[in-house]
Formats: structure tokens, sequence, C-alpha cells
């Protein structure tokens, strides 16, 4: 999780022959190697206080995620971190008795999955795999998914709802971190508008240097109607939501928030739906 503030594949020929997705993974990869902070995995102190209820997540860089979000009690809960690896989250689940599974498309971000798991003694399934392809998974599968910031790494949202809505049992609850766009029409130092929006390094080539690349990644910025009205059109009822800043820098310091979390519910009568025009 986490936006790395913009980001691009600026250069067309640094992707020939590969994926965004792909090369998202493999620079990801490389942060977390660098100690990339949302890729360190907790430690055992913590895991050990989850096991007594003393437990926290964030969706996004700040504010803790409302403990009513969650399941009263999440014993045997089906739950999936959706671009969740890294062994942050899915722990603490597994501290509360919940049934895990994390998906991600980070190899790093999986092998400290399984690490955090082997060393706590805990299940888990792991899966690595691109989210932006059909989930692998069946209909109704979980009653829970927690999904923290990484649509910034996506082009099109909306399939990913859809899906999260396919995988979700009716009265399912999908928990995601969202950005809302702000970071990418500033400049380094957050001080003046030099870009407008919509983000897109696929569409326009100029956002960034080959050179840049590794630092940032393939980043697109995503509108509320792409990011919440898409969950709605996908099918799924929204209960609550709030707002987040970026945890540092200038726009943090003036209180101006450039990610949204929501909580979001599949009716428990799917017929009741959203709109899927």
């Amino acid at each position: 999780m986490g936006l790395q503030r913009h980001g691009g594949c600026g250069a067309q020929d640094a992707c020939a022959g590969e994926s965004y997705t792909d090369l998202n993974a493999r620079i990801i990869d490389q942060w977390i190697a660098d100690g990339w902070e949302w890729g360190t995995p907790i430690s055992h102190e913590r895991y050990l206080a989850a096991l007594e209820g003393d437990w926290s997540m964030v969706l996004t860089p700040v504010r803790t995620v409302p403990r009513d979000w969650f399941f009263a009690d999440m014993r045997g809960r089906r739950v999936l971190g959706l671009a969740a690896g890294g062994g942050q989250q899915m722990p603490l689940f597994a501290a509360m008795g919940a049934v895990c599974t994390v998906l991600d498309y980070s190899e790093r971000q999986v092998a400290s999955e399984r690490l955090v798991a082997e060393h706590e003694g805990y299940e888990i399934r792991v899966v690595r795999a691109d989210m932006t392809r059909p989930l692998p998974f069946d209909d109704g599968e979980f009653d829970l998914i927690f999904h923290p910031v990484s649509n910034c790494y996506v082009e099109d949202v909306l399939p990913i709802w859809r899906e999260c809505f396919r995988v979700l049992a009716p009265g399912g609850r999908l928990l995601a971190g969202l950005d809302n766009g702000f970071n990418y029409v500033v400049d380094d130092d957050e001080e003046r508008i030099v870009r407008g929006l919509p983000y897109n390094p696929l569409l326009d080539p100029s956002l960034i240097s080959e050179d840049e690349l590794p630092e940032w990644g393939v980043q697109f910025s995503h509108t509320m109607d792409e990011q919440i009205r898409g969950q709605i059109q996908a099918g799924f009822r929204l209960l609550d939501l709030y707002e987040d800043t970026n945890g540092s820098g200038r726009l943090h310091e003036l209180g101006i928030p450039s990610f949204w979390a929501t909580l979001a519910e599949k009716p428990g009568d799917v017929a009741r739906g959203g709109y899927h025009g």
C-alpha cells in the first residue's frame, strides 16, 4: 500500500514487451528490498498484542480503520487481503481468528506473508496474481475484502470492483483505501499546481522520464466516479467513508486530503445491487 507521488511509464520503450503491472511488480520488489514502509512486516510483539485484542489497521497512510467497519466477531470469517501483501494486515486478521487469503503481484510481498505465517504458526493461503485480471476465486468465497491503497497502480478500476462483488458472499464487506488524484496535480514540493487530470502515463508518455521510472512506478489518478461511484455501479451499497492525508509533506501540513477510505457491503439480496449501466 502507499502512493508514491508522480509516477508513470513516461518512456514508452521502458514498457516494451512487458505489461505495466509486471513492471510495477518488479519495481515494488526493489522498493521492499530498499526498506519500503508498506513492505515491512509487523513485529512479533504486535502479533502477540493482536492475540489479546490490541490491534489497529490502516487502509490509507494515517487514519486507522474504525473498529465497527469489521465484523464484531471475526472468528471463522473468510478474509481476502487484495493487493495487501507484506505481512502487515493479514497477521492481525489471523490473530482475530479469521480464515485468511492474500493476493498480491509482488513476489517479495507474498514472500513476507509466508514468512510471518510460518514464524507465528498460523495458516494462510497466499496467491501471487495480477488483480487487473479475473480473480482466481469462486463466487461468494469471502466475507470481507481488505484492499489498501493500490488502485493508483491500475489503469481501470471498475473491473476490480466487479470482481470484488463477485467473490464476496451476500452481506460481505469491502474495505478499500483510495487515492483522490490530488497528489498528481502538484509539484514535488506540493506548492504549485503543475498538471491536470487525469494522470495517465500510458496515454501521455511525457509525464515521466525513463530514468525516474524506478522511483515512482507506473501510476494513475482516479476520480470519485471511478473509485466510489464505481463500487456502487458494481452492485455495492456504500455504508461509510472518511478522508486522509499523505501523512507528511505540505499537503498534509495544510490538512488537504489526498485519500479516501470506503466501507461497502454486498447486499444480502443481490437483486438489490447497484446500477450496472
